[in-house]
């Protein structure tokens, strides 16, 4: 690489970034004349990277968006941080998005050095995808509708598939966007019910913004995921767990601690019997595997086949 390429391609670096960048410090970093820091500005601009130029005293230079992306420079944790970033994306419910970052990830891997493919290569060995729950897909087009309606303070307007599948009309105002579970919910106050819902993004249908403006609410609680939250538990089937767990009943009262709650926890010999507070299928799993012992499901049945569920895709992910 010859001397005046490698320059650029640091210079571009250091342009990389949201602040402004006087020529005196970009002549000093690169250990070039202020002259010609200005002639390799001018060699970025005409490949198509656009450069904006300040002057004044707090003046410089930075690089700004343009109607292409251009090729970006990332140290060795940035190009490691993508890399599992897109491997991420790519197991989310998002419909096309998933596809491209597949892709994405591809064209990285093939350019990143032996030493940073062998860290992508253990975090994503060591690691195992798991969701609670099965992912509903969405579309890039609706998410990028709603979230422009929360920014915009813009009412919107669409059919809703409830969980007994009959379809309603509503209008609403949307305030807050939200991931969770490999799901995505809308949080709005209900025009036509007078009312705060939370509505599954891929259940709603011909959604579209009205033009109409929003009345500035305030949202029924500080935190607007732990509204959610609280919520959707409302919402879902709960059940009490009967399990025996084969471990000491000093051993798994120290691991359930506060979680223990409601239910109760008797000692049966080198074993115990746990009853647990009432709570969602997903839930009772999740605790369960984090006490890290073997056990045995009483009931009730949907704990069970929940179980069943979560194993069989645990074996068809590791082969």
């Amino acid at each position: 690489m010859t001397d005046t390429a490698a320059r650029l391609l640091s210079l571009l670096s250091l342009l990389q970034t949201p602040r402004l960048r006087p020529g005196s410090e970009l002549a000093e970093r690169l250990g070039v004349s202020g002259r010609t820091v200005r002639r390799d500005i001018d060699r970025l601009r005409e490949i198509g990277y656009p450069v904006e130029a300040s002057a004044g005293g707090r003046g410089g230079y930075r690089l700004t968006a343009g109607a292409a992306v251009p090729p970006l420079l990332l140290d060795d944790d940035e190009a490691v941080a993508i890399a599992v970033g897109l491997a991420t994306v790519a197991g989310q419910a998002v419909s096309g998005v998933d596809e491209a970052a597949v892709r994405a990830a591809a064209k990285l891997a093939q350019l990143l050095p032996s030493r940073l493919r062998r860290r992508v290569s253990t975090l994503a060995a060591g690691t195992l995808p798991f969701a609670l729950a099965p992912a509903a897909s969405v579309s890039s087009d609706a998410l990028v509708t709603i979230a422009a309606a929360c920014a915009n303070q813009e009412r919107m307007r669409f059919r809703y598939r409830g969980r007994d599948e009959i379809e309603t009309a509503r209008h609403v105002e949307p305030v807050r966007l939200v991931a969770g579970g490999r799901r995505w919910y809308l949080l709005a106050f209900d025009q036509g019910r007078d009312d705060w819902r939370t509505f599954r993004v891929d259940r709603m249908i011909d959604l579209r913004a009205t033009g109409a403006r929003a009345q500035r609410r305030t949202p029924p609680a500080a935190e607007v995921e732990e509204f959610l939250r609280a919520r959707m538990l409302g919402m879902a089937p709960t059940f009490r767990a009967d399990v025996t767990l084969h471990a000491s009943h000093e051993v798994i009262a120290t691991l359930l601690g506060d979680h223990l709650g409601e239910g109760t926890l008797t000692a049966d010999g080198d074993s115990c019997r746990w009853h647990s507070h009432p709570d969602t299928v997903e839930w009772l799993a999740t605790r369960l595997l984090s006490l890290d012992t073997d056990f045995r499901v009483h009931g009730p049945p949907e704990l069970a086949a929940h179980l069943d569920a979560m194993a069989a895709r645990i074996t068809r992910s590791r082969r």
